[in-house]
Formats: C-alpha cells, structure tokens, sequence
C-alpha cells in the first residue's frame, strides 16, 4: 500500500505533469483510432486471401529500396512493442501500442494470428462497418 500511496502523493504534488500525460494519452488515442480507421478502409478486400506478392509489384524490382523498408518497419514495430510494454506501467494506450507494433514486425505464424483476431465475430463486425462508412466493400477471407 506504501507504494501507491506514493504515487497519489507524486501525482497530487505534480497536477500539471499528470494533465500533460492525460492531454497526450487521449491525443495518441485518437492519432490511433484514425490511423486504424484509415488502414482498414484502404485495406485490399481480398488482403487475406493473397498468399504472396505478385513478382511484378514493385518490391521485386527496388529489392534495395525494399530490403530498407521492411528493416524500418521491423524496427519501428520493435520500438512500439517496447513503449507499449512501457504504457502497460505509465500512462498511455499501452495495448493499442503493441498490436500496432507486432502488426508491424514480420515473424513465424502472422499471417496466421492475424487471420484468428480477423474471424473474431466481434472483430469482424466492427471492421466491416468501418469499411461500410467509407465505401469499401467487406473483406474476404478464406
């Protein structure tokens, strides 16, 4: 009880520091609710059903430009899954973070996992209005 007892005292004595950190916790809320919303919406219906990408698509030619992309990617995805491990602890939207994060990251059984969240029945509903809102048809999945 000692501990928590400390943080009231801490966030009592520091009422502009915790303002701030809420002010920014709802700001990164929203930056994410739009960013889902936009990546769902653009998302290719048939996203789930492609096993790989075509060998004419831009990443066979620019395989440098690509090999660059995919190492930032990987470790923006890291350095989310670890401030979202972070913001389980601090303030902030700490599970939205990792999701966001390991969307990003490349490993074993993605595809697989992503698939589980997506057939969710709940999931499903919720992405499937999103993409009614903005005109997009649903998505297939096999």
């Amino acid at each position: 009880m000692g501990r928590l007892s400390t943080v009231l005292l801490w966030a009592q004595t520091h009422p502009l520091v915790v303002t701030g950190m809420l002010v920014v916790s709802l700001l990164l809320a929203g930056v994410y609710a739009i960013v889902i919303f936009m990546a769902i919406a653009r998302m290719d219906a048939d996203y789930f059903m492609r096993s790989e990408a075509d060998r004419d698509s831009w990443r066979y030619r620019y395989t440098g430009l690509w090999l660059v992309i995919r190492v930032t990617k990987n470790l923006v995805g890291v350095l989310l899954v670890l401030l979202g491990l972070a913001m389980l602890v601090l303030p902030g939207q700490g599970i939205l973070t990792i999701l966001i994060g390991i969307s990003l990251l490349e490993f074993p059984g993605k595809r697989r996992l992503e698939l589980a969240i997506v057939k969710r029945p709940s999931i499903r509903r919720a992405i499937d209005r999103i993409r009614q809102r903005s005109g997009t048809e649903p998505l297939n999945l096999p």
